[in-house]
């Protein structure tokens, strides 16, 4: 068995890009990217939630979703076209996690960089059960591993960016 541990982080509001996006505007695409993944995952092409709850003690929300991903371009835990279940908990208003059933999780993060600039992170724990650690299909999904995470990043920030200004955030 193998697991990546990784994270990529990227400024919400880099020199240029308009609108500038507020904490609010960035939480409330969070939000929207839980229940329609595949507006900002390029990989996932169905999103179903099956149950929401408040954790007791926390008065956080916990969602339940299944999603379906692109084929090859799944995790370690699921075969194309299959439905993946995740469990998607809410910590308002900086933090999304997301735990699937190998026991891979990934935390969407915002945060303020030491300038008070908005900064979203994704960081990544990947488990693939049936790889040899060292193996060159390792290396590989590693590699692809740290290439998607670029890639979500920047992608869950232009989709709230386009999102807000279509109308569709305020």
């Amino acid at each position: 068995m193998v697991t990546f541990n990784l994270a990529y982080t990227a400024p919400i509001n880099p020199a240029g890009a308009t609108p500038p996006l507020t904490l609010t505007q960035v939480w409330a695409g969070l939000q929207r990217k839980v229940l329609r993944a595949q507006e900002f995952v390029p990989v996932i092409v169905e999103c179903n939630v099956l149950s929401e709850e408040t954790v007791q003690d926390t008065g956080s929300l916990k969602i339940t979703r299944e999603v379906r991903f692109k084929a090859g371009s799944e995790p370690g835990s699921g075969a194309g076209g299959t439905l993946v279940k995740e469990i998607v908990t809410h910590y308002p208003p900086c933090r999304v996690d997301f735990e699937q059933p190998d026991g891979s999780t990934i935390a969407n993060i915002v945060s303020q960089n030491p300038d008070g600039e908005l900064e979203m992170t994704y960081a990544f724990e990947w488990r693939y059960p049936a790889v040899k650690e060292g193996s060159d299909e390792a290396k590989a999904l590693e590699e692809k591993s740290w290439k998607t995470a670029r890639i979500a990043v920047h992608g869950t920030i232009d989709t709230i960016r386009r999102l807000v200004k279509d109308g569709e955030i305020k």
